[in-house]
């Protein structure tokens, strides 16, 4: 008989950690006597991070007695109490490799359902004083689980845990857990996830994205915890010379050079929207910028072309404006990237303002080669025809696909722009013109432009019906940063060498952040000296598991540990444990 041993409960609070201050739930204390259990948790309990934890799929965090005692020998602790795991109840019974998803059980008077396993969270680990505790929490297969509230009523510890009925499927939540989060997974097993509708939402998309990538990339990766894993794998390792074959400008301030083999052999494929990252060489010498520029060429033509806008202090734009040459080498990555038009006959929006074109352009050149009968939808904000690069180009394309539709928008047009053919409309390409479009709602957005432009006009897509899943975003330069629960009012700084005396290991260049530091073994993972550097990062484990922290590798080679629970997608790594072998240059 499974039994309710405790009911633990604490509110969010702020704890200091790693120089920062974290807002986190895990902190909890069992209390006695009857509790309600409603909708979205334990009276008197709560949760700092909505966004992993929470809500009325993750109301009530389940942990097992016996998987204490695991960890009390696993760890060698006799320290450990009921709520040390986080949990709202801790329960004698209930093995994570016996209870499978939607199996409910009555507790009291409220009536629970199982909804998915315990999110893998660093949390758990400062909680424990175990950095790694994520990790082993699912390589160990003892994650716990979550309950839906069915019917809310009290509870109260030492009363009956009662089974009433069992999910389909009969997939356990240690079953489950090593489907997203360990290798060896099968396409059969995540057609029976998706089978179990009291599986929660957030894990059915990520077993959707594992089923839609099975078969679609070589190689490791896992699609299901990040999009990085989606793309293929480079065409070639490290950087390679190319040869600067023409350089054209597009308009008052970008222009494009072409790139080519130099025994003129083609050029590996990109996908239409990928990017390049190409090292210049600055004056008197020093180490190489690094730069991402996005591919604005025919995709598959055997060259690449990519489009720089020059700005008024951009050190690498500046240089490639005034020196590159046709006939000149210039060193470059293989087209990388999420970012890329994918397959389908429905519609498509290739939204964008300024030099945002770039990749759209190349997504559109791959449907006018396709001679696609998909309708397409060309949205483009410009200040004026002088700033309005690719103009004749995009009309020559457009008119070629039977179902364009053109809206282009000058927002200060000069006299020599010619409305209707030109532009379209005089004014802003806004969030508030968006709704008045009458986009179709099933619709794949591809949009790129600066970041507050492309915040605002996602909402107005939304707003206007499209789904949010399906608005595709690029951003120039480094990107948000995501740090779960951590509050810390210290203002966002741009990135910088670390403090401290300079390292002696390999150089580490942050491509997009355009800063170049050297390794200094004080840190214990690149994301540790990006975070010293206020390089923005994206992680929430901090210990191999969430493929979260995951970013393409440019060249270099990298040491892990811990290994991750799982690989990255070929080219790839995760920074959170990783650590320079030798010269390394992320997309970050």
């Amino acid at each position: 008989m499974a039994t309710l041993i405790a009911v633990n409960v604490g509110l969010p609070k702020d704890v200091a950690w790693r120089g920062k201050r974290v807002r986190t739930g895990v902190w909890k204390h069992t209390v006695s006597g009857p509790r309600m259990a409603r909708r979205l948790n334990i009276d008197g309990d709560g949760q700092g991070d909505l966004d992993g934890h929470g809500g009325e799929q993750r109301a009530v965090l389940v942990y097992q007695s016996e998987s204490y005692r695991f960890w009390e020998r696993e760890l060698g602790r006799d320290d450990l109490r009921p709520g040390h795991f986080g949990e709202n109840f801790t329960v004698d019974g209930l093995a994570d490799d016996e209870v499978c998803i939607g199996d409910r059980y009555r507790i009291g008077g409220a009536l629970f359902e199982v909804t998915q396993p315990r999110v893998t969270c660093y949390r758990v680990g400062l909680r424990l004083g175990e950095p790694q505790m994520a990790a082993l929490l699912v390589s160990r297969r003892r994650p716990g689980f979550y309950f839906r509230v069915i019917e809310e009523g009290e509870v109260e510890a030492g009363q009956e845990i009662v089974k009433v009925s069992s999910g389909p499927e009969g997939m356990t939540v240690a079953e489950i857990d090593g489907v997203l989060y360990l290798p060896g997974r099968t396409r059969e097993q995540v057609e029976r996830a998706l089978r179990i509708p009291a599986l929660s939402p957030g894990w059915q998309g990520s077993m959707r994205a594992l089923l839609e990538a099975d078969g679609a990339t070589a190689g490791p990766g896992n699609a299901g915890l990040t999009v990085a894993a989606t793309a293929p794998p480079p065409a070639w390792q490290g950087f390679r010379p190319l040869t600067i074959t023409r350089v054209q400008p597009e308009s008052r301030s970008v222009f494009s050079l072409s790139l080519a083999d130099a025994a003129g052999a083609p050029l590996p494929a990109a996908l239409p929207g990928q990017f390049l990252t190409v090292k210049v060489q600055p004056d008197g010498g020093g180490p190489p910028l690094i730069r991402s520029y996005s591919l604005s060429g025919e995709p598959g033509a055997g060259t690449y072309r990519i489009s720089v806008k020059q700005e008024p202090h951009g050190a690498a734009s500046g240089l490639l404006r005034a020196r590159a040459r046709v006939g000149d080498t210039l060193d470059a990555a293989a087209p990388r990237g999420t970012f890329y038009l994918a397959d389908g006959a429905g519609p498509v929006v290739l939204l964008s303002a300024g030099v945002g074109v770039t990749p759209v352009l190349a997504m559109l050149h791959a449907l006018a080669r396709a001679g696609s009968a998909r309708q397409v939808w060309w949205l483009h904000g410009a200040r004026n025809g002088t700033e309005h690069p690719f103009a004749a180009e995009c009309r020559r394309l457009l008119d070629g696909l039977p179902h364009a539709r053109i809206r282009v928008y000058y927002s200060r047009p000069t006299s020599a722009d010619r409305a209707g053919t030109d532009y379209t409309d005089a004014g802003r390409l806004s969030p508030e013109r968006i709704s008045g479009l009458g986009l179709p709602t099933d619709a794949d957005v591809y949009l790129c432009g600066p970041v507050g432009f492309m915040a605002g006009v996602t909402d107005a897509l939304v707003d206007a019906g499209l789904r949010r899943s399906r608005v595709h975003t690029e951003v120039f330069g480094a990107g948000a940063s995501l740090t779960p629960g951590v509050t810390s009012a210290v203002p966002a700084r741009a990135p910088h060498q670390p403090a401290g005396a300079a390292g002696t290991g390999p150089p580490v260049s942050f491509a997009r952040s355009g800063l170049t530091v050297p390794w200094n073994d004080d840190h214990g993972s690149l994301l540790e000296l990006a975070e010293a550097c206020d390089v923005p990062v994206r992680w929430s484990c901090r210990t191999g598991v969430c493929h979260t922290c995951e970013l393409a590798l440019m060249s270099g080679a990298v040491d892990y540990s811990p290994d991750p629970v799982e690989p990255p997608a070929e080219g790839d790594i995760l920074i959170c444990c990783a650590r320079p072998s030798e010269a390394v240059v992320l997309d970050l």
